[in-house]
């Protein structure tokens, strides 16, 4: 018994002894938890709306009042034509468009009907669905009322547009958040495994004591996981094109860019990682598990950013997969040119630069 005790005391002192180990070990379900528990929520909340209103009357107004009074509905403002609705559309600025008919009104009076029409974002299924259905009862209860205190009937018609994927189709809104993160695991797992592999069977040290600098070694290390990236993003396109029939709208070209430009952000990130810890078990926990959550909850993947408490929200701006899913929905789903997404390109470049600038004077810091 005193040396089954022994060996228990051993394996304790070994954890404790990894702080790292330890710290992820304990640490990762409580981080786990809080994010989960705070960004898991599925309700439609701040549903960007504009009301385009070309006569305005004591319907619209009274319908357009109660849109501003319900919680889940944001009112960005009035526009003036159906042009600037579809340009607010393409910038992403709104979620929901409503369009008023003219004379709507005088359509009632006369006519007892009138036609009011929907345009809804349906990029994300869920959010135009719901967004819609929101709208439609506040409608509904709208009419419910003016029937009871008016002795003519009318009815309103409505029309729903639902934008860039008329289908409803659910792998419209996966596809480029499952690129985002099969890209992000896989490249930054394989090429911090790899260099950390390669510490602790000393071979690094030979590579870089070799005539080539130590970032040109870095680099040699990183083309080969590049083109494998690069593989698996024409495998992604085409099982998502063939299989699941997710359009590709947008500039192709432009799209493969944005692709390579995470590729190598996610190359960067594994560099840095392997400049940080010391074991191949450490780079897995770190790269894999670690980077795994904030991917899937704070990348806009699953769960809206919008929903989440203000600190997530904030920090979902540090997640280079909230950039690039954002940047892949506009191009394959929306069909959206380079300039509409030069922001997102921006701020991936912005990313790459740093972490590779941190990676680099990590690997000095090491070799001094």
């Amino acid at each position: 018994m005193s040396q089954f005790n022994a060996f228990v005391q051993k394996e304790f002192y070994h954890i404790f002894r990894d702080k790292r180990t330890l710290l992820i070990i304990l640490g990762m379900p409580i981080v786990q938890m809080l994010l989960f528990g705070f960004a898991m929520n599925m309700e439609v909340t701040h549903i960007r709306t504009a009301v385009f209103d070309p006569s305005p009357d004591q319907s619209t107004t009274q319908i357009t009042r109660r849109i501003e009074a319900n919680p889940y509905f944001d009112v960005v403002g009035q526009v003036h034509s159906e042009e600037e609705v579809n340009n607010l559309m393409r910038q992403g600025a709104i979620d929901l468009a409503v369009i008023y008919e003219s004379g709507f009104h005088r359509n009632i009076v006369h006519s007892g009907e009138a036609q009011i029409q929907f345009i809804a974002d349906a990029s994300d299924p869920n959010r135009g669905t719901v967004a819609t259905n929101y709208v439609t009862g506040i409608l509904a209860g709208y009419q419910q009322e003016m029937m009871q205190l008016q002795t003519i009937p009318f009815h309103i018609n409505t029309e729903t547009r639902m934008l860039y994927n008329p289908q409803m189709e659910s792998a419209y809104l996966f596809v480029p958040g499952i690129m985002g993160l099969i890209l992000m695991i896989i490249c930054t797992m394989m090429t911090s495994v790899s260099i950390v592999r390669e510490q602790e069977q000393g071979t690094m040290e030979v590579l870089l004591a070799s005539p080539l600098k130590p970032v040109t070694v870095l680099m040699a290390k990183t083309i080969p996981y590049t083109v494998l990236s690069a593989i698996n993003v024409a495998s992604i396109l085409l099982l998502s094109f063939f299989v699941l029939n997710v359009p590709i709208r947008g500039n192709f070209l432009l799209l493969l860019f944005v692709c390579l430009l995470y590729i190598l952000l996610s190359l960067t990130l594994g560099l840095l990682i392997s400049t940080l810890v010391k074991k191949q078990l450490d780079a897995v926990l770190v790269s894999g598990i670690g980077l795994m959550m904030p991917t899937l909850v704070l990348s806009g993947m699953i769960f809206p950013i919008g929903n989440m408490p203000l600190v997530l929200q904030w920090s979902s701006y540090f997640v280079p997969a909230r950039w690039f899913i954002t940047a892949v929905r506009k191009i394959m789903i929306e069909g959206q040119g380079i300039m509409t997404v030069l922001p997102e390109i921006g701020i991936l470049l912005g990313m790459t630069v740093f972490l590779a600038v941190l990676s680099i004077l990590n690997t000095k810091k090491r070799l001094a």
